[in-house]
């Protein structure tokens, strides 16, 4: 065996590198998603106050598959959504249940309305933040 035939460990390192690639980025390109959940607490001191939605893609039932059952010839449920879609469904749906959280704390009397009213302005700003910087913005 020649030195030319001898793989070096940054050779090894190297190929590992380029395997856990490829496959992240296989997986990544196929993935999915059905559904998205969000929950959220808030915290005070008159006690604390919890919001969670569950939302399933392209469906009226509750926690149903409607339609997600059926493949189309890659094996993927059809009524799927891609990555980012997902993303995108995720803070869209963390943002809800940030507000609710905060909602239901004035309700509650855990914060003040004014309190209430300036958490949700920051809310919504950093999630429309966060979508402009998933797309590039």
């Amino acid at each position: 065996m020649t030195d030319k035939d001898k793989k070096t460990d940054s050779d090894k390192t190297d190929e590992k590198r380029d395997l856990i690639r490829g496959v992240v980025s296989r997986v990544k390109n196929n993935l999915r998603v059905t559904k998205v959940v969000a929950t959220r607490s808030l915290k005070g001191a008159k006690g604390d106050t919890f919001a969670g939605f569950s939302a399933q893609w392209d469906s009226v039932q509750e926690d149903g598959t409607m339609g997600l059952e059926d493949t189309g010839d890659s094996g993927v449920p059809i009524n799927a959504m891609t990555l980012m879609d997902a993303k995108v469904a995720g803070y869209l749906l963390a943002m809800q249940a940030d507000v609710a959280a905060h909602e239901h704390g004035v309700a509650s009397g855990i914060i003040s309305p004014a309190y209430c009213e300036k958490a949700v302005y920051g809310i919504k700003a950093n999630y429309a933040k966060l979508i402009k910087d998933l797309f590039g913005e």
